[in-house]
């Protein structure tokens, strides 16, 4: 069983981080940013061609975390595959000893640096999460029986702050229904929004881990409001990130995060730490939040 799963099976609160693998064949970023806080996590996800942006695949990079020592997350997104490169991926995964899965539609092609690719969804999440489901139960999407079945843990996404909420919700009941296990949400910084919304889900029995992404500039947060679907920064935040100087943004963003963290903590089991390449942020984060 990953520790992952048991810590959540626990109800332990947990906390997660994650990486994103490189464009091109040099592993020693991302490789030194998961040592940097991987005694601070329980788990490291590893993101799937993240922003359609072709990179190393996160089954490689899973598998070198694993090496390490380093629990990993398998992030999987519908986009790049059909359903049987998506079966075959997984399957591959669990022989390399990769217990967690998180299941994800992933951003469309034409917001990537392939936009003339042709983009698969051969299936939705919510497919994908069956599709984990039914390899755990030990056969294929075509009901053919397995030589060996799996036991992944598997979770989904949720965006607590899109509106209306309601759709988030009856999605999220779905994946629940396909057999997620977890949940991870979208970046959150309006914690009143992110208390409406585990409210209305308190019958739903499933972990829950808050996203917090790490916060690099007040643009940064204004291009998320305007552009990420489900993604509201305060502008009492975006003030405090425009008046801090430049030299201590990286310090403010740790502060900032741990504040929210502090809140969010006594309404969810978990919260997973996105630093877009502020790893270092991470066991700041992580000590200001009291959650060492």
């Amino acid at each position: 069983m990953s520790k992952l799963k048991e810590r959540l099976m626990k109800k332990e609160f947990v906390v997660t981080s994650e990486i994103g693998p490189p464009k091109g064949v040099n592993i020693d970023g991302p490789m030194e940013d998961a040592e940097i806080f991987k005694d601070s996590v329980t788990a490291v996800n590893v993101t799937d061609n993240q922003s359609a942006v072709m990179r190393i695949g996160s089954l490689a990079m899973c598998h070198l975390l694993k090496q390490k020592g380093i629990e990993p997350v398998y992030q999987v997104v519908t986009r790049d595959r059909n359903r049987i490169a998506l079966q075959s991926d997984l399957l591959s995964a669990w022989v390399l000893g990769i217990e967690n899965v998180l299941c994800l539609t992933g951003d469309h092609s034409s917001l990537g640096d392939h936009q003339e690719c042709k983009t698969v969804y051969d299936l939705d999440s919510v497919q994908l999460v069956k599709t984990v489901t039914g390899l755990n139960e030990g056969h294929d999407l075509a009901g053919n029986e397995l030589d060996g079945k799996p036991d992944f843990f598997h979770g989904a996404v949720v965006t607590p702050e899109y509106d209306p909420v309601e759709l988030q919700i009856i999605k999220m009941k779905k994946k629940i229904d396909a057999g997620a296990q977890f949940f991870q949400t979208q970046a959150v910084y309006d914690v009143k929004a992110f208390e409406n919304f585990m409210s209305k889900i308190n019958d739903f029995n499933v972990p829950v881990m808050a996203g917090i992404v790490v916060l690099k500039s007040a643009g940064m947060a204004k291009y998320m409001n305007e552009n990420v679907a489900g993604v509201f920064v305060p502008d009492d935040i975006i003030e405090e990130m425009a008046a801090t100087p430049k030299q201590d943004r990286k310090k403010k963003a740790a502060e900032i995060s741990a504040r929210i963290v502090r809140e969010l903590k006594p309404l969810c089991q978990g919260i997973h730490i996105m630093p877009l390449g502020w790893d270092d942020t991470v066991p700041d984060i992580i000590g200001q939040s009291d959650l060492a």
